[in-house]
Formats: C-alpha cells, sequence, structure tokens
C-alpha cells in the first residue's frame, strides 16, 4: 500500500515539474493561404498618361471606320504602331511575367498596325482591326488600366462571312465600326447595331 502511495506521489510530482518547467508550446496560428489575392497597384502616371494617348489613336481608328475615312484610319494607324512601339511597360507595378506579357501584346499591336496599313480592302482593313481590338482588350486585362471604363462590343455579323468581331468604346453606345457608311440614309438604323460583350473597370483598384 506505502509502496502505491510512494508512486502516485512521485507521479504527481513528475507531472507538477514537466508542466512547470516545460510548459507546451502555444498552438500555431492558421496560416493563410497563399493564393489569397494579391492587393492590386495602380500603375504610374507616366503609363497611364502613354496608355490612355495609345488608347485615343484606337479610339481615332476605329471612328474612321465608322466614316470608312481610309486616309483618317490609315493615319490612326500609323501614329497607334509608333505609341504601342514607345509604351513604357517598365512603369508598370507588376511582376516582370505581367511585364513580359505587355511587352508581347505590344509588339503585337505595333506589328498589326503595319499589317493593317498594307491592307488593300476595307474588309481586310476591318479584319485588322478585330485582331487589333482583340490584344488591346486582352492588353487592358492584364495592365488593369484603371483610366475609365472600357465597353467591349460584339457584332454578331461584321464580315461578309457572317464571322463575329468585336471594338472597344468608352462609351456603352453602339456605333459599330463593322457598319460604317458614307450613306446618310439609314446610317443611324445600321451603324447603332452590336450587343455589349464584357466592361473592363479597373478604376477602383488599391494603390
Amino acid at each position: 500500500m506505502k509502496k502505491l502511495l510512494l508512486l502516485a506521489a512521485i507521479l504527481v510530482i513528475a507531472v507538477y515539474v514537466t508542466r512547470h518547467f516545460y510548459p507546451s508550446k502555444p498552438a500555431k496560428k492558421e496560416q493563410q493561404t497563399i493564393d489569397q489575392a494579391l492587393s492590386i497597384s495602380k500603375n504610374s502616371s507616366d503609363f497611364d498618361s502613354a496608355f490612355s494617348r495609345l488608347l485615343k489613336d484606337y479610339d481615332a481608328l476605329r471612328d474612321a471606320l465608322v466614316d470608312l475615312d481610309s486616309a483618317g484610319a490609315e493615319k490612326a494607324a500609323r501614329s497607334l504602331g509608333k505609341k504601342a512601339d514607345n509604351l513604357p511597360v517598365m512603369e508598370l507595378k507588376a511582376d516582370s511575367t505581367i511585364i513580359l506579357t505587355a511587352r508581347n501584346f505590344a509588339t503585337s499591336i505595333s506589328s498589326e498596325m503595319k499589317g493593317f496599313l498594307g491592307d488593300d480592302s476595307i474588309e481586310e482593313k476591318k479584319r485588322s482591326f478585330n485582331m487589333l481590338t482583340d490584344e488591346i482588350y486582352n492588353l487592358i486585362r492584364t495592365v488593369r488600366y484603371g483610366g475609365q471604363v472600357i465597353y467591349h462590343m460584339r457584332c454578331p455579323d461584321a464580315f461578309i462571312d457572317s464571322s463575329e468581331g468585336y471594338w472597344l468604346s468608352e462609351s456603352n453606345q453602339l456605333i459599330n465600326p463593322y457598319k460604317g457608311s458614307r450613306d446618310i440614309t439609314g446610317r443611324e438604323k445600321i451603324i447603332h447595331t452590336g450587343e455589349l460583350a464584357d466592361s473592363l473597370d479597373f478604376t477602383k483598384q488599391q494603390k
């Protein structure tokens, strides 16, 4: 009996010593998931200004196609190609992968404008414009340009083979460059066709 009491006493003392001199480590706080979205950074003012000027040339090209103004379209295409060549992608507040992707899109835009200037027919120029639109749309999403909301419009039968085409606009009003015409009769009904496919709004991104 005495042996049992002595053994119990030893166990109690051992537990006390262990807890007192070797306290257990506090439980680790739950680790934040590494997939948590990073905060969005605004791009530099130099980049945004340069990108805004590029978009203005795009707008001028689009509007020239609406008016079937070949000279105006070619002038805008030349200017747009130069803006793409000189786009300051190193001013982006982003990692190297995004910067490289943006540079590749800018190079593609410049090349597309060279092709546009070499196109003979209005149909070919509109197809080049459609490719340009796709590249600028993806570039906007890559750099998350926050200067204004950009609307992505769709024309379901842009070309003679009835394939679809897209254009970008700073307004949600439909003015379809694939249905451009100099004929005033019925013009409003023709050019105000199409549909809103998407809108890009990075105006509220964090600093």
